[in-house]
C-alpha cells in the first residue's frame, strides 16, 4: 500500500500573528541573521509553497517569529487507493504466430 505525503507551508498564518503582514518587512530581519534575500525571493516564499528551502532560512524564519519548524509546515499522511486497471475483467489478448503479416507479392507491370 503506498502513501500520499503533503505538507502544508503556513509562514504567512504565523508572520500575521507576530504583526508581520509583508514580505518586505521581513527583508532586513533575515538580513540581520546572515540571510541575503532579496525582496521577490521573500515575496515567493511567503505567498507560495517552496518545494526546497535551506536550514538556514527556516531558522532564520523560526528565530524572527520566535516559532519551531513545526509550527511553520504542518505535516499529513494518508494511504492512497488502489488503482483499477483499464482492462477490468477482459481475457489477456491473443500471443503467438497466428497474426504474423504476409509478405507483399510484388507483380510486373503490363
Amino acid at each position: 500500500m503506498k502513501r500520499k505525503v503533503s505538507y502544508d507551508w503556513r509562514l504567512r498564518e504565523v508572520m500575521a500573528q507576530h504583526k508581520i503582514f509583508t514580505a518586505t518587512e521581513l527583508v532586513p530581519l533575515l538580513h540581520e541573521r546572515g540571510i541575503d534575500l532579496s525582496a521577490s525571493q521573500v515575496h515567493r516564499l511567503v505567498s507560495g509553497t517552496p518545494e526546497r528551502l535551506s536550514l538556514q532560512v527556516l531558522s532564520a524564519f523560526c528565530d524572527i517569529l520566535g516559532c519551531t519548524p513545526a509550527e511553520l509546515i504542518t505535516t499529513s499522511a494518508q494511504n492512497a487507493g488502489v488503482r483499477k486497471t483499464a482492462t477490468g475483467d477482459l481475457p489477456a489478448p491473443p500471443t503467438g504466430g497466428k497474426f504474423r503479416p504476409r509478405p507483399a507479392l510484388i507483380l510486373p507491370d503490363e
